[in-house]
């Protein structure tokens, strides 16, 4: 079944609505990766974010915090084997599967982060257990395991986290390796600093644009699911085939989300199995605050996804929170964000990116995004922008 989007808007001038200062209108976004999502994988895509969304706005309906919505909505993420978090994801060298999981309180600065995380079904929660219950902010592999279990997290055998789909992708990429046709991903040059065939988008000259969404929260009203938003579409007409003729599309990508509640508080969370045939240890931008997740009250709050070693380097969430706290509107900010990932680095990947009044920026330079958006107008979900 062909994925479906929201229409385009035919401004390209944001719509602002300012909301009063002791009070917000709850907002949740979520992501599920952005790569070349194929038309067969669309369906599942959409449903996952839609199952996202709904459990998560529930928890800002009824006035819970931020940080509890994100929780929840990213631990549905993780629980989908459609993305690359928890049961399914990529597998390491050595056919394991390896997570990591960031969880940041925009109105404290609180943090809990994980990584290499292999017996733990929801690094997100694990994440949280951080967040409230160590003075510290990162525990990583056998300690994170040992810290979760202490605080109630059950712990699993790492094969209940593998699906026979990923060892068939983890022995054909081996076999690519072994057949000469090596990674280039940390070595390449400019524009190969990247996630090759999953992420990288077909381009002509020395830049691809960044598609982008330019939207507040809450007032534009789309037409897809109960409105909600409408997003501006400046790339190719979709035809519902999303993924370009590239080898190897048998992809999936990090999730995340960022939620504002009813108290005026953010908060951003990213989850993450990593990329395929990693080295074990390897970690990634998900879980490392300012790359992949950041969230602050008086900036902005973010999640991003894509190939982790140039969002690393370019410390990217935090990058564009900065930007927002600097008086940009969070959808140029985003746009400007996948813009100087791919200029600088030759990166490729998609942001969401929501501000503390409500205004919000998703953008991506992949061919696809799963994306999904909800607030009192309703709730908006899409895989491309």
């Amino acid at each position: 079944m062909r994925g479906t989007r929201a229409n385009s808007l035919t401004s390209h001038v944001p719509c602002s609505v300012n909301l009063p200062t002791h009070s917000r209108t709850p907002v949740l976004i979520v992501h599920g990766g952005a790569w070349a999502i194929p038309p067969e994988m669309a369906e599942d895509h959409q449903r996952g974010v839609a199952r996202a969304l709904a459990t998560g706005y529930a928890i800002l309906e009824k006035g819970g915090t931020a940080t509890d919505a994100v929780e929840a909505a990213v631990t549905i993420l993780e629980d989908d084997p459609t993305f690359d978090a928890g049961r399914g994801s990529f597998l390491t060298s050595e056919g394991r599967v390896q997570l990591d999981a960031l969880l940041m309180d925009g109105n404290t600065l609180r943090a809990g982060g994980v990584a290499c995380v292999e017996r733990l079904r929801n690094p997100i929660q694990a994440a949280r257990l951080v967040l409230d219950k160590s003075p510290h902010i990162y525990f990583v592999g056998p300690g994170a395991e040992a810290f979760a279990h202490q605080h109630g997290m059950p712990l699993i055998d790492n094969s209940e986290l593998v699906l026979d789909r990923e060892r068939t992708r983890l022995k054909e990429a081996q076999e690519r390796l072994a057949a000469g046709q090596p990674d280039q991903t940390f070595s390449g040059p400019l524009a190969q600093d990247d996630k090759s065939p999953e992420t990288a988008h077909p381009h002509q000259g020395d830049r691809p644009a960044a598609k982008v969404a330019l939207g507040s929260s809450p007032g534009n009203r789309g037409t897809e699911g109960a409105g909600g938003f409408n997003p501006r579409k400046t790339s190719q007409e979709d035809s519902g085939a999303l993924a370009p003729e590239l080898p190897n599309l048998d992809s999936h990508d990090t999730v995340g989300a960022v939620a504002l509640d009813a108290n005026g508080h953010l908060a951003a969370g990213t989850s993450t199995g990593g990329t395929l045939n990693k080295a074990p240890g390897r970690v990634g931008d998900s879980s490392l605050i300012g790359c992949g997740c950041y969230a602050d009250n008086h900036s902005a709050a973010v999640s991003l996804t894509g190939w982790g070693e140039p969002i690393m380097k370019l410390v990217l969430g935090k990058w564009a929170t900065d930007r927002v706290a600097a008086g940009v509107t969070p959808e140029l900010a985003a746009q400007q964000a996948i813009s100087y990932l791919f200029t600088r680095l030759g990166g490729h990947g998609g942001i969401i990116l929501l501000g503390p009044d409500g205004q919000f920026g998703l953008s991506h330079n992949t061919p696809g995004m799963a994306w999904g958006i909800a607030t009192k107008e309703g709730q908006s979900t899409g895989l491309s922008i």
